[in-house]
């Protein structure tokens, strides 16, 4: 597999482990519009709920729809379109990435995945929005392999995902293992552990935001949010750290949290 897909399905786990009905109810007292990933997430998690959907099916519609289609739109759109503190970069989420897979901010993060991450292609003609957008199994167009580089960044986005996920406190046994079986029976063994080790350790905002290369404190912040359900005030307060820690203004974070959605962390 890779961590590019892997990242897509713990996106999907999370959502559904944590409760994709809380993005709706949060959307309520917020001023996503109906077209944003949040609006259409609030939307269909209630949709869904309503009419007594299963669980299986909210996660088939959740794929589809945060896959988006042809690399617009979706999360990858969204991670695409966030800019630094300075604003978009021109070339948007992809220009940031250049030598990551290297990087020794990152440190141990890749652990034994390193060596299959250095076999992928050095280029691959898209950048990370759309090959994370064709990554979803429900994406109707062929999946894109990532780059070392892309890799590097998918890591590091679950590291955020999953830390934020636990940063209530309640991400327990049973969710756990509902998001490892998420991955499904394709997933590499080293890519498993991957997210196992995860979700052992402890919480650690500092740690996360060392690894977080120049002008991606937007996109890592913006994944965080997703593993939240933003109802209680250990959620709140690890979302500040997290937003001081990287540098990003009230503005900007507040801006992330209209995109999905989800009520503003600053009045």
């Amino acid at each position: 597999m890779s961590l590019m897909k892997t990242l897509a399905k713990v996106a999907i786990g999370v959502a559904v482990a944590k409760g994709a009905s809380a993005v709706m109810n949060n959307r309520k007292g917020g001023t996503a519009s109906e077209g944003s990933l949040g609006g259409l997430l609030g939307g269909l998690a209630g949709s869904l709920q309503g009419s007594g959907a299963s669980a299986a099916g909210l996660q088939d519609a959740l794929g589809g729809l945060m896959g988006g289609k042809g690399g617009l739109g979706g999360l990858g759109g969204l991670l695409d379109s966030l800019g630094g503190p300075g604003g978009a970069a021109p070339g948007g989420l992809q220009d940031m990435l250049g030598g990551l897979a290297g990087s020794s901010g990152l440190g141990g993060l890749l652990g034994g995945l390193g060596a299959a991450t250095a076999q992928r292609p050095a280029e691959n003609g898209a950048d990370f929005g759309q090959v994370l957008n064709s990554a979803f199994d429900q994406t109707p167009e062929p999946e894109i392999e990532p780059t070392p580089d892309q890799e590097a960044a998918a890591a590091l986005m679950l590291r955020a995902m999953i830390q934020a996920a636990k940063s209530d406190g309640t991400l327990d046994d049973a969710e756990q293992k509902h998001l490892v079986d998420q991955l499904g029976g394709n997933v590499d063994t080293e890519e498993a552990a991957f997210v196992r080790t995860e979700m052992s350790k402890p919480v650690d905002v500092d740690a996360l935001v060392a690894q977080v290369p120049p002008g991606m404190g937007p996109q890592v912040y913006a994944v965080s949010l997703l593993g939240i359900d933003l109802d209680s005030q250990s959620e709140a307060q690890y979302l500040h750290s997290l937003a001081k820690g990287l540098g990003l203004e009230a503005k900007q974070v507040n801006d992330i949290h209209a995109q999905l959605g989800v009520p503003s962390l600053y009045v």
